[in-house]
């Protein structure tokens, strides 16, 4: 590797630049770093030496191509084992307000630390290939940070996106074995609870919380199994059952109110686009049809 890669190692532990820093560490003489915390995200790929990572209270050993996603205001230090042997990584630091940047252009590149929080696990191993792509997009997001050239600034967007993304990947499929096994009964699980919730908060976030699955993954398995958002798929739900609470005279705000509408007009457009005509036009229509019915009094016929 092009020694011009390589990094001097800072030991501050505040960003000086708005955006990102990129830093490619090759060290060989190690000592003691004290335990720290930060106010922006941090990428760490680990390279080479015998050490392992602490992060919070969990203590992690590494291996080559291991990834550690620490965000802001997580103790964390290396711990090392042998001193004699070079301590080489990758790190990334990501400042607050230009990922927040990153997610206005793709909102999924968030997943992996979304994920890491919730199951309090920051490390993740990845294979030898997968460790290849993530370092050759490392030493990309590197080169372009050095070069002054035409559309530098949104390259690194895509080159520090792309990163992202490929991440999530790997943090991703580490749960799909237990996803494969478990998603069909996931999915009728989560249909079950929303047909007998209709009224309460069914976010993905409140969803997932009951899961205890990440919302991506929630996600994904819905629109396999059932074509179509769970979003759509809830509004469906209680449209359909608000068709009783009309009919049993509850007032047409309070209707859009219980389930889940923010106001009538929301309710009413949404009611109008499913079923083909307005709440009160389906309330007539349905009493008009009630009236006409004949009407018997147990009369038994004529012999």
């Amino acid at each position: 590797m092009a020694r011009h890669y390589h990094s001097q190692f800072e030991t501050r532990q505040h960003m000086t630049a708005s955006d990102f820093e990129i830093f490619y560490y090759e060290d060989k003489k190690l000592s003691d770093v004290s335990i720290h915390r930060h106010d922006y995200y941090e990428v760490y790929f680990f390279l080479e030496g015998n050490l392992s990572y602490q992060i919070g209270k969990n203590v992690y050993p590494l291996q080559y191509g291991d990834i550690c996603l620490i965000p802001p205001g997580v103790f964390h230090r290396p711990q090392f084992r042998d001193a004699d042997r070079p301590y080489r990584r990758i790190v990334l630091w990501l400042s607050p307000e230009y990922f927040q940047k990153l997610m206005q252009m793709q909102p999924d590149i968030f997943y992996c630390y979304e994920y890491s929080d919730q199951i309090s696990c920051h490390h993740f191993s990845s294979d030898f290939s997968s460790a290849q792509i993530l370092f050759n997009k490392l030493i990309e997001i590197i080169e372009e940070h050095q070069r002054v050239a035409a559309f530098h600034a949104p390259m690194l967007d895509c080159y520090i996106t792309s990163l992202l993304l490929s991440i999530n990947r790997i943090v991703y499929q580490r749960q799909q074995p237990a996803a494969n096994v478990k998603q069909p009964f996931l999915f009728s699980n989560i249909c079950e609870y929303i047909n007998a919730h209709l009224e309460e908060d069914l976010s993905l976030d409140a969803l997932a919380r009951e899961f205890y699955v990440s919302k991506y993954h929630i996600s994904h398995v819905f629109k396999d199994n059932m074509g179509m958002s769970v979003h759509q798929y809830l509004v469906k739900k209680r449209l359909d059952a608000s068709k009783n609470s009309i009919l049993s005279g509850m007032p047409f705000h309070e209707v859009a109110t219980a389930f889940g509408f923010r106001d009538y007009t929301s309710f009413f457009r949404a009611f109008k686009k499913e079923f083909g005509v307005a709440p009160r036009e389906f309330k007539e229509a349905y009493s008009l049809a009630s009236s006409s019915v004949p009407e018997t009094r147990g009369r038994l016929p004529e012999s």
